[in-house]
């Protein structure tokens, strides 16, 4: 390290600790390990890892890293699945510093329940729990909520879920830093909240909860969720995919930013909670079967569906194996410890090797009991297609007649065509859960099987909503290369998480450079609900947007194979793409 950049870091250091406290700048590679890692993929060095209590913090430690002219990666709870808030290698102009929004994770529920102001680490589940008593529920609540994600990640990241009427996180009433071109850093509020003028006078009053519902606005002509999505789910002879991460008409300030922007605050809706709903468990052979059931739903119900969760029965088998101790955790310790739980096993493997704690938790799960319902195992044995579809009371009995048609069979039905059952509370929990831990089985499976697992190559795909062929056919000559190929997803927004296990040997990237050339072929859209993060290439639009929210490029630089270089030029080491040479 030259001198120079050991004065400056030193400096900094010094300027962070007077920001946030000794104790909340850490600098030792076991402190920082775990922010420094991904949840699937991405890891590299960083100056510090810098964790604010207060949004005041937050922005004398931006501001200081903004100054000593280092390269800024936001995290919040670190649960992506593409890198996309962790370092990717270690070539960031003027070194890393990570800004950690865990400890920020308040919210005020406002106007009534209606809307809700939440803070850079709000953890969904936090939120779910703040509405429960008005009877509400946030954008997104099954799946990630369980891992701790955050809302504003969510929203920076154009994040789906698997409630069809809602689309994508959505805002345009929020509150952010940006990096000027010219190196200084402003705020701009657009909360539709009378705040102040003075930064630091903004951020203090939020902190402190000093505003009163005559200081909101109703801000009537921002949209604080997507208005347009159930209309728009509803084109099913579209060539256009329901919903992606760069689709231009989701891009707007903090959403979709990727963490090239400071967000301090979003402000968004909320929706009346339906409990009294009816889960149905679908299985057959004849995919076809599953888009005619979907098309019709889309195109003739009054009201559209709450969820439709699909499983191929190689992903049903690998989660009911590798996801067994996390659904045993998950149904058990219930949701509000495993943050806790992943810290914890985080710092395990940061100790004592990245992987022994999922081998020791692998192997204890052989002596947890039978976890899925006999009627899911029954089907399992019999269909290959598996979906999930919960529907409000007032189309229970129109989803039965069109059930009935297309899936004539019971749990008792001997028949190959396709059957249906209405699900207990029990099965419909048990039922939703199980394809929730799917989407960490594959991880799993790598971390036990390493001398056979070369990794994974994970695509999040969104299929035109014209798409009646919507099963991969994988040529054989990929498909020799994979242990296993897991398919599941949000089907009736045509949405689909793709796992790849490919052995031992196998070139990750250009496997998966083979697979964007079919998926380019059927006209999809990827990545569809997850940042584009160090995986995926920016599609021009989307790198034109990060372009206009970040000139300088200081923050999250080379995210979707962009530039990493000081306004947007190459970095040493790096090519013009952002792909090294």
């Amino acid at each position: 390290m030259a001198a120079s950049t050991k004065t400056r870091n030193i400096a900094l250091l010094t300027a962070l600790r007077a920001a946030v406290g000794k104790r909340h700048v850490l600098t030792s590679a076991r402190e920082t390990a775990r922010f420094r890692k991904g949840y699937r993929t991405g890891e590299g060095p960083a100056i510090a890892v810098v964790r604010p209590g207060s949004l005041v913090e937050m922005w004398r430690a931006v501001q200081a890293c903004v100054a000593a002219d280092v390269s800024i990666i936001m995290q919040a709870s670190n649960t992506g699945l593409t890198g996309g808030s962790t370092p990717a290698g270690e070539d960031y102009p003027g070194g890393l510093v990570i800004v950690s929004t865990t400890r920020l994770s308040a919210l005020k529920v406002i106007r009534r329940g209606e809307q809700v102001l939440c803070l850079p680490g709000t953890t969904l589940y936090k939120l779910e729990q703040a509405l429960r008593p008005f009877g509400r529920e946030p954008h997104s609540v099954i799946g990630s909520s369980c891992l701790g994600a955050s809302v504003v990640g969510g929203v920076c990241n154009n994040s789906g879920g698997s409630l069809i009427r809602r689309g994508p996180a959505y805002t345009q009433l929020a509150l952010y830093a940006q990096v000027q071109g010219d190196g200084s850093l402003r705020l701009f509020n657009h909360l539709g909240m009378d705040l102040g003028a003075d930064p630091e006078t903004m951020l203090s009053r939020l902190d402190l909860e000093q505003f009163t519902e005559a200081d909101i606005d109703p801000a009537s002509d921002k949209w604080a969720h997507d208005h347009s999505y159930a209309d728009h789910v509803r084109d099913i002879d579209s060539e256009v995919p329901a919903r992606f991460n760069a689709d231009p008409r989701c891009l707007f300030e903090a959403a979709g930013s990727a963490g090239k922007l400071i967000v301090f605050a979003v402000r968004l809706d909320t929706f009346a909670r339906e409990d009294d709903t009816t889960t149905f468990y679908i299985g057959t052979n004849e995919a076809d079967r599953l888009t005619a059931l979907r098309r019709t739903m889309l195109r003739d119900f009054d009201t559209l569906p709450i969820a439709g969760e699909y499983m191929h029965a190689e992903a049903f088998d690998v989660a009911d194996r590798y996801g067994k101790d996390m659904f045993f955790a998950i149904e058990r310790l219930g949701t509000d410890r495993l943050p806790a739980l992943f810290a914890a096993k985080s710092r395990f493997d940061g100790v004592l090797g990245s992987g022994l704690s999922d081998r020791l938790m692998q192997w204890s799960s052989r002596f947890i009991p039978d976890h899925l319902p006999a009627r899911m195992r029954d089907y399992r044995a019999r269909f290959e297609h598996h979906l999930i579809l919960k529907v409000p009371r007032d189309q229970v009995e129109a989803a039965r007649v069109l059930l009935h048609d297309l899936f004539p069979g019971d749990a008792e039905d001997t028949g190959t065509d396709g059957g249906h059952f209405e699900c207990t509370a029990q099965e419909s929990a048990k039922a939703f859960l199980h394809r929730f831990v799917a989407a960490g089985a594959a991880v799993r499976y790598r971390a036990v099987h390493p001398d056979t697992v070369e990794d994974i190559v994970a695509l999040d795909v969104a299929l035109p909503r014209n798409t009646r062929e919507w099963v991969e056919r994988l040529p054989s000559e990929l498909a020799a290369h994979t242990v296993h190929t897991l398919y599941y997803g949000h089907f009736f927004c045509q949405v689909f998480h793709q796992d790849y296990i490919v052995k031992k040997g196998t070139d990750p990237l250009a496997f998966e450079h083979a697979l964007w050339a079919l998926l380019d072929a059927r006209g999809a859209q990827y990545p569809a609900e997850h940042n584009v993060g160090h995986l995926y290439v920016a599609r021009p639009e989307l790198a034109q947007f990060y372009r206009e929210i970040d000139p300088r490029n200081q923050l999250n630089p080379g995210i979707g194979h962009t530039p990493r270089g000081r306004d947007w030029g190459d970095h040493p080491g790096i090519g013009a793409t952002g792909e090294h040479p």
